[in-house]
């Protein structure tokens, strides 16, 4: 959440705990965040956490919820486990539904010698051992999918993970 949309993490932290979360832990001024909650319809919180942004810092970010069962879930069915040594290179987008109609030819034409891909239901998993900067596959693959995708790097992924069982 950064750019000209700015939500401090301490006010993230707020928000969320004015909706019932608790243990509610941030990863820097990323946006990513571990709690937990009673409410069990994460569609429902999602968006009622989208409302409290935008009445309070007048935007409404695209906010995704998953179950640590499903992120770890997501880690252990990497189908690249050999580019974690090197986590920069190694991506995974969460997306918000499985795409229906996902366009793989055209992505497979966009991409590099190098570049892996792997699309498993509403993850998309992306090895880009050149970098995803100039990456013409990372650069149109939520348009070719045709479903919103939130991406972090496996480092990020992992550390969402070990903040779960951080004390505290």
């Amino acid at each position: 959440m950064g750019g000209k949309n700015i939500l401090p993490m301490k006010e993230l932290v707020v928000i969320l705990e004015n909706l019932g979360c608790r243990n509610v832990k941030t990863c820097i001024q990323s946006g990513n965040v571990v709690f937990q909650s009673e409410d069990s319809n994460t569609t429902g919180l999602s968006s009622r956490i989208g409302v409290e942004v935008r009445k309070s810092h007048g935007f409404e970010p695209y906010v995704l919820l998953m179950r640590f069962t499903e992120l770890d879930k997501a880690i252990t069915a990497n189908p690249f486990p050999e580019a974690e040594s090197k986590p920069a290179t190694l991506h995974l987008g969460f997306l918000a539904s499985a795409p229906g109609n996902p366009d793989l030819k055209a992505l497979e034409g966009l991409k590099i010698a190098s570049e892996r891909f792997h699309l498993r239901k509403n993850l998309f998993y992306l090895h880009a051992p050149e970098g995803i900067g100039r990456s013409k596959l990372a650069a149109k693959v939520e348009r070719l999918l045709g479903v919103t995708m939130t991406t972090r790097n496996w480092r990020t992924v992992c550390k969402i993970r070990d903040m779960v069982n951080e004390p505290g």
